[in-house]
């Protein structure tokens, strides 16, 4: 366990006490210092730079607890794991978590026996888990991957704007927001929906990675290529693809190469996810096939190669992903794959993910319809929703579909939730006294009182339940269990989420006339003329042969004076071609030369002779001269004219 006494400690003394290092990385004292100073404090990092460390010694001589907020649970567990082993108190809460281990999480906190606790975004959302902070005593308030905030942002995440509250609760705790990608403006709409304080700090460490060389292939044989770029390279290796079905078939034609592969994707189960991801991390299988669901939080610093197979749609993804190669500082390369086509499917891509507005309110239409929505009804309600059921009835097409319904869903007028569930989960929304007033039928109140008794934790989060085991206890039929949980839910008891293999739509409002259904330009034109530029500035990068490719990414992130890497592509494409023309001029001086001392003759043998490693260059150079009138050829001479 940590000496609590650290008065006298600096950041460098915590560092080499617990981590065994004896320098910090570029930027990273200086937003420690910042935190540390009461700051609220802005910190960009490169993917592999270090993060982690500039709240973690901070949390460990500020005296309260640091309240760090991440989106993947898998780097809650490897972060707490790694601090545990490092002999640092800190825990995460998620709604994964048995109740034992919830229980006596809860337990430490409220002992002041954790000093660095994670939490989802999501569980800013439940009132009762507030009461829970305020009795923690909050220093600092971390918030990672923090550029999901920004609606102008790539990775824009609804959840994340439930974070301001945390100001609100702890005015005087510093705020640190984290992330490796993110324009000028980006950090700026950051900082705006943080309610960060005048005079934040903002920190930036270049986002080069010296390591990495930059290489675009274009190719119209795909496959092809990228199984020479693997078999002319060693290591673990990450190949990425945009589709869930493509992730299998080169998944299988590397099989089929010999060479061990797997695939990943969003739509596999836990367990499946886990020991794919486990296999990989431990060289068990060499290259990962695999869409955007697979890489973040995933601490692997050996990683050779990353290839993208499929553009994506914009610099800040393709930097993230590329940028899992190499984190131990090792050569690395991260390698894009285009074709042709291409440039019409990012053109595609952006159209679908934008459709007309006409589109969206035909949309929203078509699903009141299929639900059986009337006009003036639904406020409230949650439906099950049968999406490949519902593109089957109307012949519409998946991609703008879905995009619709997110557009509808950031304008209010519904709510479409593609998240399914394994398991059923509830969580109490009305308060504890609250639920002595309920005037509720014999069976629904059983099943209430059995849930009390038996799940913990409900105030504060959702909670997995079993309704069989439910109508076990209470001795009623699982149908009756869920009934019953709906009537709860309909009352505003319970927030109730079955066990579903189908997305939600819930109805904020009442179903409205198309005409009437407000869709303001922030949540579409707003939005849409920023994925256009993010989308131009991909395709630039890939198509216009850029004289330096880390430096149009650099510039991309505001960074306009870096000079050339000298190891990407285009880097070395100019490096050659500068290598040519010297040895042009200077096979062009040498022949001179030879002319002179010949009296103006060269035999072949001489010229062999003379250019052991530059004959091609001095015959073509003879040829020139020969087509110019310059000179003349005779047998195996080459004469002045």
């Amino acid at each position: 366990m940590p000496n609590d006494d650290v008065a006298a400690l600096t950041p460098l003394d915590i560092l080499s006490r617990y981590w065994g290092y004896s320098a910090f990385r570029e930027c990273q004292l200086e937003i420690i210092e910042s935190v540390l100073a009461g700051y609220d404090t802005v910190g960009l990092l490169p993917t592999g730079g270090g993060k982690s460390i500039t709240f973690q010694v901070p949390a460990m001589l500020l005296d309260g607890l640091t309240l760090v907020v991440t989106p993947l649970i898998s780097l809650m567990k490897d972060q707490v794991d790694n601090l545990r082993d490092a002999g640092i108190r800190a825990a995460c809460l998620h709604s994964g978590m048995s109740r034992p281990e919830r229980r006596l999480t809860e337990d430490r906190l409220n002992l002041g026996k954790i000093k660095i606790l994670y939490i989802s975004p999501e569980k800013l959302a439940r009132k009762e888990f507030h009461a829970d902070l305020r009795r923690w005593n909050v220093c600092l308030i971390v918030v990672d991957e923090a550029h999901c905030i920004s609606q102008w942002g790539y990775d824009f995440r609804p959840s994340y704007l439930g974070i301001p509250v945390l100001r609100r609760l702890f005015p005087d705790a510093p705020v640190l927001a984290l992330t490796a990608t993110a324009t000028p403006a980006v950090v700026a709409d950051i900082a705006d929906k943080l309610d960060m304080r005048p005079g934040y700090h903002t920190f930036s460490r270049s986002f080069t990675r010296p390591n990495i060389s930059y290489i675009v292939r274009l190719d119209e044989d795909k496959p092809s290529r990228m199984l020479r770029v693997l078999l002319n390279t060693t290591g673990s290796a990450i190949v990425y693809a945009r589709s869930r079905r493509r992730t299998v078939q080169l998944a299988q034609l590397l099989i089929d190469a010999g060479i061990s592969a797997d695939f990943y994707h969003a739509g596999l189960d836990t367990h499946d996810k886990t020991e794919k991801q486990d296999r990989w991390k431990n060289d068990e299988i060499r290259v990962m096939v695999a869409t955007n669901a697979f890489g973040m939080g995933i601490d692997k610093p050996d990683v050779r190669v990353v290839i993208h197979y499929d553009l994506p749609p914009s610099l800040e993804e393709y930097y993230q992903e590329a940028g899992r190669a190499g984190r131990d500082g090792r050569e690395s390369y991260a390698v894009l794959i285009a074709a042709t086509p291409d440039k019409a499917l990012l053109t595609r891509r952006l159209n679908d993910s934008f459709p007309g507005r006409e589109y969206i309110l035909m949309v929203y239409e078509r699903v009141c319809n299929y639900l059986g929505v009337a006009l003036g009804e639904g406020y409230d309600k949650v439906f099950e929703f049968n999406l490949t059921g519902f593109l089957a009835t109307f012949g519409l097409k998946p991609a703008p579909t879905v995009a619709a319904l997110q557009t509808l869903t950031r304008a209010g007028a519904l709510e479409f939730d593609e998240n399914f569930n394994s398991r059923s989960r509830i969580s109490i929304v009305m308060q504890r006294h609250e639920l002595y007033e309920l005037d509720l039928d014999t069976l629904t109140d059983n099943v209430l009182q059995h849930i009390l008794r038996r799940y913990t934790g409900l105030f504060a989060d959702y909670v997995p339940i079993d309704e069989v085991s439910i109508a076990a206890g209470v001795r009623c039929t699982p149908q009756q269990v869920y009934d019953s949980l709906l009537l709860l839910s309909r009352m505003k008891v319970i927030s109730y989420i079955p066990k579903s293999n189908m997305p939600f739509i819930y109805f904020p409002t009442s179903r409205d006339l198309p005409r009437h259904v407000e869709i303001p330009r922030s949540v579409y034109e707003d939005l849409l003329e920023r994925a256009r530029k993010r989308m131009e500035a991909m395709r630039s990068y890939v198509f216009d042969n850029p004289r330096c490719r880390v430096q149009t990414m650099l510039a991309y992130f505001g960074e306009h004076d870096s000079a050339p890497c000298g190891k990407c592509d285009c880097c070395r494409e100019i490096s050659a071609g500068r290598r040519r023309r010297d040895t042009a001029a200077s096979v062009d001086d040498a022949i001179d030369t030879l002319l002179a001392e010949n009296d103006g003759v060269i035999s072949l043998g001489r010229l062999r002779s003379a250019f052991p490693a530059h004959l091609d260059e001095a015959l073509d150079n003879l040829r020139r001269r020969v087509d110019n009138g310059s000179m003349s050829v005779t047998g195996s001479e080459f004469r002045l004219s």
